[in-house]
């Protein structure tokens, strides 16, 4: 496969390896828990902070775990003026990036840091994203490029799944351009295509092309056996060429109009299998002036009226609409340039069909339309789906996690609020039928008409669009739903830890509580006299430290596990927790801690050089 080249590539290549572990410290004022809770980093997430240390932060709990992840990364447009500062622990890059704040297009180099900003973060996302997973990525023509050629050699060129184009602006363009560019992109891949299945697309146009029902209540439609158009001669397949015996006991061969031997669409096993199921259907018809049997088979619709979602995406709303959502959310002026609609992020997790518990990331967070999209899809059918959210601008607060705030609780609004219920595009073939749009836009009133005050119906911009509008005197109401901001804390190192000597019992607490849970000690117990605490504990574990700050006691028969401790810890548990328990040593086998529940794990190999010293 060939590979992407660009500056930097060989010191960015394994970076996302040497990224320091961080804390996520929870912000209780600027959390919104639910009703009588604390924060907790079980909850969906907002972390504020640089994304790529985020990410690297979220490992221990989520590796192997999200399900579907959406990334709107900057487009590299030169006009966005980022910031590359990524600590990449190699002179020469820190001599290149000097001069790399900000990216403009007067940066000849601008692509290169681009990727080199990427490439770990993706890195990162490939390692949290669960077997079954999907990843999709908003980007335009700036970088499309590169980028699918990074995915393909991070993600595996055999696990794209496709490339899928969304209508971005509904309006003309007047700008001084000579081609208007109302489109982007949205690549989508799989962490293993052959385990990635997708949702199907409710569309009940589809009954239109069968007839019935029949006596059993089933849509069907004949197919004729006989191949037509190109392919359709003996010569091309001469094994679709035999005899089907007609209901008077003839056989009938595939025979064209103008007297050319055909052949048959289908094999005679397949044949066989439609006659023995009774699919095989004989009609009679007129030809060359005398009545025949034609034979056709019978296919019936699926239960469920659903196709393959399409590739290109210009039924949904605009980055108009959705710049008016937040113009009603905060009742000011645009406070984001290039906001995604809710309907465009809702539709991602739809299609990605990972059901109603569903992780789903975003690290770009930007206005937090992922998050509202989520709320919105656990409103709509009961789902318990959880958001994580990064975002690493100041506006985390005030407008990331303050949309979600108003839309959780809901909101002061005065006016019209408009959900819309059907976008149609219409073609030829649809307004010849006319009477079926029509059909279908009632039935959409009549089925969705109780939660609205007034359903309006409209042919805009080429779409026959159904809207459900509710007036609203005071306040717009909320999704419900709860979230925990956090930021991220210190460096979890063992550099850091042992800078200065061994570790205090509170610093060492938190470092392996941390690196073995994923989570943040809110507060650490005092060790009794024998060094011994349970510093926490997750669904599945109490976690157990012995250690003193002591070099002597260290090396000391003190600082091993054994029959009397063990005894002690299982006593003071509660409930049928493992007992996850960090120490020097252990008097006891393996096999005896697990028969009662316990895991050993020794204190990091750092601490033990410290000794040998």
């Amino acid at each position: 496969m060939p590979m992407l080249e660009f500056k930097g590539k060989s010191f960015v290549y394994t970076h996302h390896l040497s990224v320091p572990f961080r804390e996520l410290v929870v912000d209780a004022k600027k959390s919104l828990p639910a009703k009588g809770q604390k924060p907790s980093l079980s909850d969906n997430l907002i972390i504020h902070g640089d994304n790529l240390h985020a990410l690297k932060a979220l490992l221990p709990v989520y590796a192997g775990k999200v399900d579907c992840i959406y990334i709107d990364p900057p487009y590299n447009t030169g006009n966005e003026g980022w910031c590359y500062n990524d600590n990449v622990r190699s002179p020469l890059m820190r001599e290149w990036l000097k001069k790399a704040s900000p990216v403009d297009k007067e940066d000849l180099e601008r692509h290169d840091k681009w990727l080199c900003m990427m490439w770990p973060r993706l890195k990162l996302l490939h390692e949290l994203l669960a077997e079954d997973g999907v990843i999709f990525i908003s980007i335009d023509d700036n970088e499309v490029h590169r980028f699918r050629a990074a995915m393909d050699e991070i993600f595996g060129e055999e696990n794209l799944v496709t490339t899928f184009v969304w209508r971005k602006v509904d309006s003309p363009n007047d700008n001084k351009v000579s081609i208007a560019p109302d489109h982007e992109f949205i690549l989508c891949y799989a962490k293993r295509a052959e385990d990635a299945e997708f949702a199907r697309l409710l569309d009940s146009s589809l009954i239109e092309a069968y007839r019935g029902p029949d006596e059993q209540n089933r849509y069907y439609r004949d197919r004729l056996l006989k191949k037509n158009g190109k392919n359709s001669l003996r010569r091309d397949r001469p094994t679709m060429f035999f005899a089907v015996e007609d209901p008077d006991g003839n056989d009938v061969y595939p025979i064209h109009d103008n007297g050319e031997e055909a052949r048959w669409s289908a094999s005679p096993k397949t044949v066989k299998a439609a006659k023995d199921a009774g699919t095989l259907i004989w009609k009679k018809r007129k030809k060359g002036g005398k009545q025949v049997w034609e034979p056709y088979i019978r296919e019936f619709a699926r239960t469920t009226p659903d196709r393959p979602y399409p590739t290109i995406w210009s039924d949904m709303q605009t980055m108009r609409q959705a710049k008016a959502m937040l113009r009603d959310i905060f009742n000011t002026a645009d406070l984001f340039a290039t906001p995604k609609p809710v309907e465009l992020i809702a539709r991602i997790i739809e299609l990605a069909g990972m059901g109603k518990d569903a992780v789903i990331l975003d690290s770009f967070a930007g206005s937090g339309t992922t998050a509202h999209a989520v709320l919105a899809q656990n409103k709509k059918d009961g789902g318990n789906r959880k958001f994580i959210l990064v975002e690493c601008e100041d506006y985390a607060d005030k407008l990331t996690a303050e949309r979600l705030r108003r839309v959780i609780q809901g909101y002061k609004f005065e006016g019209t609020q408009r959900t819309e219920l059907l976008r149609e595009p219409l073609s030829w073939t649809k307004l010849q039928k006319a009477a079926a749009l029509v059909e279908k836009a009632e039935s959409v009133e009549q089925f969705e008409g109780s939660r609205y005050d007034r359903v309006a119906k409209s042919v805009e911009d080429g779409a026959l669009i159904v809207t459900g509008e509710k007036k609203i005197a005071e306040k717009a109401e909320g999704l419900g739903g709860s979230f925990t901001f956090a930021t991220l804390g210190p460096e979890m190192s063992l550099d850091k830890l042992l800078a200065d000597g061994l570790p205090t019992f509170e610093a060492l607490a938190r470092y392996v509580f941390f690196t073995a849970t994923g989570r943040t000690l809110e507060q650490t117990p005092k060790p009794d006299n024998t060094g011994l605490a349970c510093i926490g504990e997750t669904e599945l574990y109490r976690v157990w430290l012995l250690y003193r700050s002591d070099t002597a006691w260290l090396q000391s028969n003190d600082a091993a596990l054994t029959e009397q401790l063990v005894d002690a810890m299982v006593a003071a548990g509660t409930g049928k927790k493992r007992l996850l328990v960090f120490a020097a040593a252990k008097f006891m086998s393996q096999r005896e801690l697990s028969r009662l529940g316990v895991e050993f794990c020794q204190l990091p190999y750092a601490i033990h050089r410290i000794l040998g010293d």
